[in-house]
C-alpha cells in the first residue's frame, strides 16, 4: 500500500515538472515577439516609406510566434489535466 502511494506521488511530481518544462516555449516566444517588434521599430525609423510593408510582415511573424506560445501552453494543460 505504501509503495503504490509512493508511485502515485512520484507520477504527480513528474507531471508537474513536465508541465513546468513545457512552458519554456512561452518564454522563447516572448523573446521572439520582442525581436520582431524591435526590428519593426528600427526598420521604420530607417525607412518610413516602407512602414506598411514591414508592418504586414511583422504581423505575420507575430502570429506565427504567438502560435508557438499557444502550442506550448496547450501542451502544459494537456500534461496537467489529461
Amino acid at each position: 500500500k505504501k509503495k503504490s502511494l509512493f508511485i502515485f506521488m512520484l507520477l504527480q511530481a513528474a507531471q508537474k515538472i513536465g508541465a513546468g518544462l513545457s512552458t519554456i516555449g512561452i518564454a522563447g516566444s516572448g523573446v521572439g515577439i520582442g525581436i520582431i517588434f524591435g526590428a519593426l521599430i528600427i526598420g521604420t525609423s530607417r525607412n518610413p516609406f516602407l512602414k506598411d510593408d514591414m508592418f504586414r510582415s511583422a504581423m505575420l511573424g507575430f502570429a506565427l510566434t504567438e502560435a508557438i506560445a499557444l502550442f506550448a501552453l496547450m501542451m502544459a494543460f494537456l500534461i496537467l489535466f489529461v
